[in-house]
């Protein structure tokens, strides 16, 4: 004979295999019922630990993160019915709850099913196999509902994180530059949701502007901040605002909607003529960008201002340098050049950073592959998946290497 205690619904034992012990929550105004599924549980092999209450006003004590099985009657001398059971189920939403019923009230039960409780049983018509089976099995199924849960969950954040980095990864609108581009971003390994960097380059009245940068943190906040930089600084230059009104604006943005005092940001945008030789900077705690012209690579020498947002209404400062036609210019987050170069505690920083990107010119990469193959060499240096977002802007002068 096949013991009734270790037969699934699928015909398989291997589900009450899954729960042998389970915590009950007993909430029963009668005694004698009370004592009744004690002593058929006593005789089954479920370790069945029981607490019982009976009435609501007890249960609401135990309510709160119970992770067991609710065994519960809809006849309560303080509560009944389905506002009793919704109480349950919303109070103990990490519990499976059973319904016990009356002879005469069977349709309570399948009510209570369909409000979302895991089984019922009616009362005299329960034996100690059969309880023991019902508790397991809305135990399985509680935990099945709740890693379904929480993967839907998962998938929604998955989700509203590519809603995230499409807004920080915008389509740049370089058209009529003389500039082609390579864009690049890759997140941090321990990223919970998107970070701060953002990017964006757009051609307006015969000037080609970009821009890179970072918000300190990698919070929802960093991030949501980071996006309204990118999106505020775009319609400033596409609405025609004077080039060197444009970051001053861009600074107000940052210290409204930042969602603290404390909150800051690295920047740097570059602005090129058309048919200019002559590129001009303003920088702001940011890691100074990177030009390769004939193999060769040099660190544009701007002088740092400090962050945005630190000390607002600071005066800003603008420099030029080079930029011939023919040349890369490389606009980067600090996630290279914050990666260890070898061991702890030594950093890359920008002169790391230059010597790794010599090498991986000389080993014949084209411009195209530039990013993939930087982050490579920075990770092998690194020892590892570098620990924070990076983003890449390369802008060439003519076509793409």
């Amino acid at each position: 004979m096949v013991d009734p205690d270790s037969a699934g619904p699928a015909g398989t034992g291997r589900a009450s295999a899954a729960v042998e012990s389970v915590d009950i929550l007993l909430i029963e105004d009668d005694a004698q019922d009370a004592f009744l599924v004690e002593e058929l549980l006593a005789d089954t092999a479920l370790d069945a630990r029981i607490t019982w209450v009976d009435t609501l006003g007890k249960a609401r004590e135990h309510l709160d993160d119970f992770r067991g099985c609710v065994l519960l009657d809809l006849n309560l001398p303080d509560a009944g019915g389905m506002d009793l059971l919704r109480e349950v189920l919303t109070t103990a939403e990490s519990a499976a709850v059973v319904v016990l019923t009356g002879l005469n009230d069977e349709h309570e039960g399948v009510a209570a099913v369909a409000a979302g409780a895991q089984d019922y049983l009616v009362k005299g018509q329960v034996d100690g196999s059969l309880l023991a089976r019902s508790l397991r099995y809305s135990v399985e199924r509680q935990r099945a509902d709740e890693n379904a849960r929480q993967l839907r969950e998962a998938e929604l954040h998955a989700r509203e994180n590519m809603r995230l980095e499409r807004g920080l990864l915008p389509q740049v609108l370089l058209d009529e530059s003389p500039l082609s581009h390579r864009s690049f971003y890759r997140p941090g390994r321990k990223r919970a949701l998107v970070g701060g960097d953002f990017f964006d380059a757009v051609q307006k009245d015969g000037t080609t502007h970009a821009i890179i940068g970072d918000v300190s943190g990698h919070g929802p906040d960093e991030a949501a901040l980071g996006v309204s930089l990118r999106i505020a600084w775009r319609a400033l230059v596409m609405g025609g605002v004077a080039e060197d009104a444009v970051l001053p604006a861009l600074e107000e943005i940052l210290t409204s909607e930042r969602a603290q005092d404390e909150m800051y940001a690295t920047l740097c945008q570059v602005s090129l003529d058309v048919a200019s030789e002559k590129a001009r900077i303003r920088l702001f705690g940011h890691p100074p960008p990177l030009v390769i012209n004939g193999g060769a690579v040099e660190e544009v020498p701007a002088v740092p201002r400090p962050p945005m947002g630190v000390f607002p209404e600071a005066e800003v400062d603008v420099e030029e340098f080079p930029f011939p036609e023919g040349a890369t210019l490389m606009l980067y987050t600090d996630g290279l050049v914050d990666a260890y170069d070898g061991a702890a505690p030594a950093r890359l920083e920008v002169q790391g950073l230059c010597r790794i990107l010599d090498g991986v010119l000389k080993s014949g990469c084209s411009i195209v592959d530039l990013p993939e193959h930087l982050v490579d060499e920075a990770e092998r240096h690194n020892g590892g998946p570098l620990q924070d977002d990076v983003a890449m802007l390369l802008l060439t002068h003519g076509d793409e290497g």
